[in-house]
């Protein structure tokens, strides 16, 4: 059944990284490995301190023990199926400001079949 309208199942917030950018910067060139122009940095996954906003879909469904509801649609999901589409998208505001990073789409497809 495919889903006629998308679903937020989880909103974060950067506010709840536990290190810094410039903690993560200072972890990742400790050991001599030197950053250079076009580098990129990934925070990884953000969770907050409620449900709605855990940061993976095994932290949602809490290792495959409970549902997670898509939308008004009644269906849930446990884990993504072949298939479903995800996108992520992300932002950055303050007074007077909004900077957004564009959309990240992907979808699941079959695993290859092993002859």
């Amino acid at each position: 059944q495919d889903m006629v309208e998308p679903s937020i199942v989880s909103h974060s917030n950067f506010k709840y990284m536990y290190w810094s950018p410039r903690q993560q910067l200072v972890h990742h060139s400790v050991t001599g490995c030197n950053m250079r122009p076009g580098d990129l940095l990934g925070s990884g996954t953000i969770s907050g301190t409620e449900d709605h906003e855990l940061g993976s879909m095994l932290e949602l469904c809490w290792k495959g023990t409970r549902e997670v509801k898509l939308g008004d649609s009644g269906e849930i999901r446990k884990f993504l199926k072949d298939g479903d589409e995800v996108l992520m998208t992300g932002y950055a505001q303050g007074p007077g400001y909004r900077v957004g990073f564009g959309n990240c789409t992907g979808k699941v497809l079959p695993a290859n079949k092993v002859q």
